[in-house]
């Protein structure tokens, strides 16, 4: 990649930060976010988005709208993956679990915050494209390992935080098992033909959750594995 090139994607990088920002404000009522935290600002201007997408859809990688991945998957709208991140309130230090790896964007972003990243995706081609481009782009705090998201990461958890980039009907009891108490959990909710929320979920010391409906989304279903 040419410098003229590699500014140009950093131009794009910025302007789509910029955006986000604005949406922010935009939906501040609803989220209760005004603006990005500075750690979630500086890990969106700094990952590149245009190296986790499809060759064919690079030119497109810094627009505000998910893109085709392959697989009948996508990767989220750059907003919802920057507002998923703040939701979980990363101080640095944390371990968590990223649920549909897809292109490894979001898995991207948590690690540039958080200590351990370790990430699923039930496509194995996905998974392990996503895995290779995250290893070449140096990301060793993040695990990526083909599997059935609804039943989470036992072995590495309790985790501090998940994401879950997928729409679930309702939320999976074993990624809420798998949460420290005091530990947050951002996941769409809802079918596919139905309204989906972002919500929030903090679980409580006595292993329920208390849950908070950000706003109305767009997911792909949450596939679960054959048992």
């Amino acid at each position: 990649m040419g410098e003229a090139q590699s500014q140009d994607f950093a131009a794009q990088r910025a302007g789509m930060v910029a955006e986000d920002d604005a949406m922010y404000a935009e939906t501040k009522s609803e989220t209760g976010l005004a603006a990005m935290s500075p750690a979630v600002r500086a890990a969106m201007g700094k990952v590149e988005r245009h190296r986790l997408v499809a060759d064919g859809h690079r030119g497109a990688a810094y627009r505000n709208h998910p893109l085709p991945i392959g697989g009948g998957q996508t990767i989220s709208q750059p907003y919802i993956v920057a507002l998923s991140t703040d939701l979980l309130n990363l101080k640095g230090g944390e371990i968590v679990l990223d649920v549909g790896t897809g292109s490894g964007y979001q898995a991207a972003i948590l690690a540039e915050i958080a200590s351990r990243v370790f990430s699923i995706e039930i496509i194995d081609s996905l998974g392990k494209a996503a895995a290779k481009r995250l290893q070449e782009l140096g990301y060793g705090n993040i695990e990526v390992k083909i599997g059935d998201g609804y039943k989470g990461w036992p072995e590495k958890g309790p985790f501090d935080g998940i994401v879950v980039t997928a729409a679930a009907p309702q939320v999976p009891r074993a990624l809420v098992e798998q949460l420290k108490p005091g530990g947050r959990m951002v996941i769409p909710v809802g079918g596919s033909g139905d309204i989906q929320y972002l919500k929030l979920l903090v679980k409580r010391a006595d292993g329920g959750y208390d849950e908070k409906g950000i706003l109305p989304v767009r997911f792909v279903p949450l596939v679960p594995g054959k048992s």
